[in-house]
């Protein structure tokens, strides 16, 4: 019953790229994220300052004297840094150091300036003005421009509806947009009032590239970021060099190679044997308690704002369009022993779609679906959802229930589809487990060919759950659950034109209540991240609290959570 598809990638000995691009007759290639004063990067760094072990941060320099790093990450997208192409893709191009928004968060989550230096906005929330920030340049040398704003903005409009990162989500189409390049301001004009322009605007998709000279936005993006994609070598991974033309302050590393190795148990090896200085989300337990117990690493585990979950596709004539069916489901899953035994801790077991260290209500909610699967086989009993020839699985209206569970091997996805798996065999219910890769798994969600789709999912990367509940808002495009409720769908207008915080608050609670009450999500719990890294060679890296960063301007042992 169990299918796994996987990818390996094959770890290659790697040479350091020479060569790069040069633009607008500035200076070569070079990086990005604050400049001094009030910039965000000092906001965030500010807010590390206790967490920074200053002889680990010093690092090691190679034998010219320039800082190098080998970091073993995953393979998102097939590599893909477009934007506009998914929004994988688009995280990629962040956390690679490459692109960066006219806003970015701090590790408490508010929106701080990036970009944009200034702004302000009309009492209606439909007229926006953003100052560029002066001085800042891509990393072809070529000025970072109102009018290069706008161009990149119109670019996602353009190409946005050809993939699948939806930048209408952030950004509705029909606003207007005018720069003037004398004054350094973009001015955008909605018809929608938008509580939360400025979030929406940090997220991932709305990076901000030069698409004048721009020629490969797959794989050679021209951002303001820190670093450079150079040498893209598919399944291997990239090369990142400094980009000379960074306007916040020096690049700590001159290059760092990038290496694909999905296999959490890999990275953990690669680190110990020293062919890696830095890797994330090494989530087999026993690696991580052997790393933990060896003073030469440095492994960090924090809580986060990611929930794991399955997606439940409701649509029509699936099998999960039964609510009994589904509530059968959420009670035979034990959520606190996969969380805390399964996966090591590595997930705070909840109920809501939300994490519970979010101020969004999660006391005052109910789980009208607790663990019993006693309870569950009497429920599927009494709807006369039986097993009729004996072989161990139930059948619905005629069919056996084997659900297509589609997932990817990261950060424990695996493990809790296999728990998952088992514990629902023991009321009847069939699993035929699909691993594939996340590109495979995000297909899925675009054909609708799942019955659950198992996932890690940011929860505020705008600063406030909207973006991530449109996955249960009908006429978001973004609906890959076939939900469909009419109170749901109009708090969740509602919610898009509420200014007030207390209000918002409000609203996203009775918008989960009613999620938990149509047992609309299969809900892990809530992702603890880890970062692993070699104390001599590199101490660690920045992870702000949203999952912005891997690769900033700031190299720290201590993550404050992804």
């Amino acid at each position: 019953m169990k299918k796994i598809r996987k990818s390996t990638a094959i770890l290659l000995s790697l040479m350091l790229a020479a060569g790069m691009l040069s633009g607008c007759g500035g200076k070569d290639a070079v990086s990005t994220t604050a400049a001094a004063g009030d910039t965000a990067a000092e906001t965030s760094a500010a807010n590390r300052e206790g967490e920074v072990n200053q002889e680990a941060h010093q690092g090691e320099k190679a034998t010219d004297g320039e800082r190098t790093m080998t970091f073993g990450i995953q393979n998102y997208s097939a590599g893909s840094l477009d934007p506009a192409g998914d929004t994988s893709a688009a995280w990629n191009a962040t956390r690679y150091g490459v692109s960066e928004c006219l806003f970015q968060f701090d590790n408490s989550m508010n929106v701080v300036n990036c970009l944009c230096d200034e702004y302000s906005v009309n009492d209606e929330h439909t007229e926006w003005v953003f100052h560029i920030r002066e001085g800042v340049k891509f990393s072809d040398g070529c000025d970072l421009t109102a009018e290069a704003v706008k161009a990149c903005f119109e670019r996602l409009k353009k190409d946005g509806p050809n993939g699948s990162s939806a930048p209408q989500k952030f950004l509705e189409f029909e606003a207007e947009i005018t720069a003037d390049n004398a004054t350094g301001n973009v001015v955008i004009k909605t018809v929608t009032p938008y509580a939360n322009l400025t979030g929406n605007l940090a997220y991932p998709v709305m990076a901000i590239l030069d698409v004048e000279h721009t020629a490969d936005y797959v794989h050679a993006p021209i951002g303001t970021g820190p670093y450079v994609a150079t040498n893209f070598r598919e399944e291997v991974g990239y090369t990142m060099v400094a980009n000379d033309n960074y306007w916040g302050g020096d690049v700590p590393f001159s290059s760092i190679e990038l290496l694909y190795m999905g296999d959490a148990s890999a990275k953990a090896m690669a680190l110990q044997s020293g062919q890696l200085d830095l890797a994330e989300n090494i989530t087999n337990i026993s690696d991580l308690r052997d790393l933990q117990a060896n003073p030469d690493f440095t492994v960090t585990i924090a809580n986060g704002v990611r929930t794991g979950l399955a997606h439940i596709n409701m649509s029509e004539g699936k099998l999960l369009s039964n609510k009994t069916l589904r509530e059968a489901v959420l009670m035979s899953l034990d959520d606190d022993t996969m969380c805390s035994v399964t996966v090591g801790g590595l997930y705070t077991s909840g109920y809501s779609v939300l994490p519970s260290n979010l101020d969004y209500g999660y006391e005052n909610l109910t789980d009208p679906y607790p663990f019993d699967p006693e309870a569950a086989m009497k429920l599927l009993d009494d709807a006369g959802i039986v097993d009729t020839n004996g072989d161990g699985i139930r059948e619905l209206d005629g069919k056996e229930i084997v659900l297509n569970y589609i997932t990817y091997d990261n950060r424990c996805l695996k493990d809790f589809a296999e728990a998952i798996q088992q514990q629902l065999s023991t009321v009847g219910i069939g699993v035929d487990l699909e691993i594939s890769d996340s590109a495979g798994q995000w297909d899925s969600y675009q054909s609708g060919d799942f019955d659950l789709n198992g996932s890690n999912w940011i929860t505020v990367g705008t600063g406030d759950p909207s973006e991530y509940m449109a996955a249960w808002y009908s006429k978001s495009g973004a609906d890959y659950c076939g939900y469909q409720n009419d109170e749901y769908d109009k708090l969740y207008e509602e919610l898009q034109v509420t200014f007030d915080n207390d209000a918002r608050r409000e609203i996203v609670r009775n918008m989960q209540q009613i999620l938990l009450d149509d047992a609309a999500a299969v809900v892990h719990g809530y992702y603890n991240s880890s970062m692993i890294s070699k104390n001599a060679t590199v101490g660690g890296a920045a992870i702000h609290t949203a999952d912005y960063y891997w690769i900033t301007t700031e190299i720290y042992p201590v993550s404050s959570g992804s």
